[in-house]
């Protein structure tokens, strides 16, 4: 397609999305971001096909001016966290529901909503909302993380003074056929401190959600994310993380069912002796499932580490996509890149895309990429066979094993546990 077509197509589209969009009220700093990252929008064009980081996903449901019904999943399952003492925060189809939610105290962090934070002159987030996601296009564009700048209308800021003794949970419902919702989160991560979030629940029929971290020398951020389970749900979200000296920066995210998910992360480590790691596991069933983790890393200083660890079950037709980036300035010496993507097909008609890139401007480096898509190991099979074990408990076993090397990213075992007691269920109920 010549080039002035495409733009030709991707600024209509653009017009037709932002024709019934309207920016949400805000106070002026707030107002001013928003204006800016509407601009980007317009600059960029919302997403093609044609665009390098999208010829693998379709992002067409994402960005038409209507949005695509999404049956609500009746489900009387425990929400996946409900077991760990937590900060529980909720929001349904993208408001925030003052009822399900507990008091916004705890010690060791100052908590606030976007809605709140919008009507005040002054405000410590002026400093970070939209400026990593701003960032973010220096070398890639990202219009939907732009649009979700602009459009959000809550999310929550969150400052980290201390160490909380427990983490703030995130949880979002689904309760509307043809619900949009935006939500953009805050987290600022003082010297020496530490937070983990738990984030679970489908969000809407098409979901939007952004978060930007600042973390501060010395500081820790841990992220785990469970993806709901809706069957029909879309999803796109946005993770932008800026580490300081000596800090860590850690997320997980399991993702099951679903029609289009999109998960997009990056990650500047600008402090020396930083550590980021990014990892994720999908099981998808079926042709109308597809899953998209793209990720960016950029070192730009000494002596760090960074780790993409992912994971694909597939089957039935479903697709997996993993586009993954490590960036090595000029300086950054001594930089332990590790980057690994692996598919599980358990039958001929999956699919899984992989495009991992190297990109390295200093010569004391250590980093590596690989991407492998197999079946069940025709050996371990058997040998699970021969002592008795049916064959879908056997499918059901290997494919935990699978898995594991990305739930060993997660820290806290208590949440791991969660995870993989969630995910031994979806197989139980899929495969049998």
């Amino acid at each position: 397609m010549p080039r002035a077509k495409l733009k030709e197509q991707k600024r209509d589209a653009t017009e037709a999305r932002l024709a019934g969009m309207t920016l949400p009220d805000s106070a002026g700093w707030l107002r001013d971001a928003r204006n800016a990252a509407l601009a980007r929008v317009t600059d960029m064009g919302l997403p093609h096909p044609r665009d390098e980081y999208w010829k693998f996903t379709n992002p067409r449901t994402l960005t038409d001016s209507e949005v695509p019904a999404a049956a609500v999943l009746e489900d009387d399952e425990a929400e996946i966290f409900d077991g760990i003492e937590s900060l529980k925060i909720v929001f349904v189809d993208g408001v925030f529901d003052a009822d399900a939610s507990d008091d916004l105290s705890l010690e060791g962090i100052e908590i606030d909503r976007l809605a709140n934070a919008a009507g005040t002159d002054i405000h410590w987030a002026k400093d970070l909302y939209g400026v990593l996601e701003a960032k973010s296009h220096g070398r890639t564009d990202r219009p939907l993380a732009a649009l979700n700048t602009a459009f959000a209308t809550d999310g929550v800021v969150i400052r980290v003074t201390g160490k909380p003794s427990k983490p703030v949970r995130l949880v979002y419902l689904h309760k509307s056929e043809t619900s949009d919702a935006f939500l953009h989160h805050c987290v600022k991560v003082e010297k020496g401190a530490e937070l983990s979030i738990l984030e679970s629940g489908p969000g809407a029929a098409r979901f939007s959600s952004g978060m930007e971290i600042d973390i501060a020398d010395e500081g820790a951020f841990h992220l785990v994310r469970s993806q709901g389970r809706d069957h029909e749900r879309r999803a796109v979200t946005g993770t932008f993380a800026r580490l300081g000296r000596e800090s860590t920066f850690k997320t997980f995210t399991m993702t099951v069912n679903g029609v289009l998910t999109r998960n997009e992360a990056v990650v500047e480590i600008n402090g020396d002796d930083a550590t980021a790691h990014i990892a994720g596991t999908c099981l998808g069933d079926g042709k109308d499932f597809h899953h998209d983790d793209t990720v960016f890393i950029t070192h730009d200083a000494v002596n760090c580490e960074s780790r993409q660890v992912f994971k694909k079950v597939l089957r039935n037709g479903a697709t997996g996509v993993f586009q993954g980036k490590i960036l090595v300035q000029p300086g950054a010496q001594k930089t332990d890149g590790y980057q690994i993507s692996q598919s599980l097909l358990l039958d001929e008609n999956a699919t899984f895309l992989a495009k991992p890139e190297l990109e390295i401007y200093a010569d004391d480096v250590a980093c590596s990429h690989g991407s492998t898509s197999g079946a069940i190991d025709r050996e371990a099979m058997f040998y699970l066979r021969s002592r008795g074990v049916g064959e879908r408990q056997a499918t059901n076993l290997l494919t935990i094993a699978f898995v594991a090397e990305a739930l060993a990213e997660i820290e806290n075992p208590v949440f791991a546990e969660a995870l993989q007691e969630r995910l031994e269920g979806w197989l139980s109920r899929r495969y049998g």
